[in-house]
């Protein structure tokens, strides 16, 4: 997950190994030994996952942040799970506790401002609706947060919330009386700054299949994330990338998820989310156009340095397309199948 003070924006390609799609179809042996374990793990926990998506966006402060903490649970457990001597007797409880302490150690090592693409300007967006509003839990120390979260929305024990959050009952007891009492204040809102025109063009050279133009506004090294997946680095790692998501979706879409999905209709558009410029990719079905994914950028001197896709996330696509009111469709969580 980015510190919430990192500038972001972040375009995005379908999430797969983009360096050359044979070396996706042929894994390494030693690739492969891993892969194994991990789509095993997978097959297990996915069906957890709209529950721990729920609970860490209680915890954040935003979709993508949520989304992210998702990852790096799932990864942590994976790791934890290897060395474990036996399963854990309540699978989502314990992916709780997991997503529990990480987070706290997170907020302790960044700043708790909520993160800005910029600081705001006298100009601001004329594209977005009002962003919407975070949730009072936000304004919360994290233990309380946490206690809050499990206890209300959950309905963990004092005892369940305990063990959760490493820590006595009678600390869970305080957590919960000192969330309860801030409740009441109301959130500050924020006003996001106009894009940086480098964003605008980066849509427009892609609607207009430019894949040239789109190559030049993009830094020598730039960064290609994608959640949970895969990260890549360059430009003709992003030129493939982008140019895989005008032309070749099907690739990267379960049959199960195409619901009438147009091979070559992308789109990109530029909305603003919670003070954030964000690009929303578009694809055509046979009953309209949809909302598949959306991407996070940062930039710097009128270049894009770093791209963040969120194509494989349901949750975090769902929820961000809710709050700018956009149709949608999601993708499931992977794109092997």
């Amino acid at each position: 997950m980015l510190p919430p003070n990192s500038q972001t924006a972040y375009p995005f390609a379908p999430p797969v190994c983009l360096s050359c799609m044979t070396d996706h179809d042929h894994p390494s042996p030693l690739q492969a030994e891993v892969q194994r374990p991990w789509r095993r793990f997978l097959d297990e926990y996915e069906p957890l996952r709209p529950d721990l998506y729920r609970y860490c966006r209680f915890l954040t402060r935003s979709p993508w942040d949520a989304e992210d903490l998702v990852q790096d649970v799932l990864a942590r457990a994976f790791v934890t799970l290897g060395g474990a001597n036996e399963p854990p007797p309540n699978p989502r409880a314990w992916l709780f506790r997991v997503a529990s302490n990480h987070w706290i150690n997170q907020t302790k090592r960044w700043r708790t401002t909520p993160a800005n693409f910029a600081e705001p300007s006298v100009e601001t967006d004329p594209r977005g609706p009002r962003e919407a509003a975070g949730s009072l839990v936000a304004q919360l120390a994290p233990q309380e947060r946490a206690a809050l979260v499990l206890k209300e929305v959950f309905d963990f024990s004092l005892e369940e919330i305990a063990e959760a959050l490493s820590t006595s009952v009678g600390a869970v007891k305080a957590a919960l009386h000192r969330g309860r009492g801030k409740l009441a204040e109301p959130e500050e809102t924020r006003v996001g700054a106009a894009p940086p025109a480098v964003l605008d063009a980066f849509c427009a050279a892609f609607n207009a299949r430019d894949i040239d133009a789109i190559t030049a506004l993009l830094l020598d090294d730039v960064m290609l994330e994608f959640p949970g997946l895969h990260t890549d680095f360059g430009r003709e790692a992003a030129r493939r990338a982008l140019g895989a998501t005008m032309f070749h979706a099907f690739a990267f879409v379960a049959p199960e998820w195409r619901q009438g999905l147009a091979e070559a209709s992308a789109r990109f558009e530029l909305r603003t989310h919670r003070g954030e410029p964000l690009v929303v990719a578009w694809w055509q079905h046979d009953d309209g156009e949809a909302v598949r994914a959306f991407a996070r950028v940062e930039c710097e001197d009128g270049r894009i340095t770093r791209m963040c896709t969120y194509f494989h996330t349901p949750e975090a696509v769902a929820e961000v397309c809710r709050e700018l009111g956009l149709p949608c469709r999601t993708n499931g969580y992977r794109f092997w199948w």
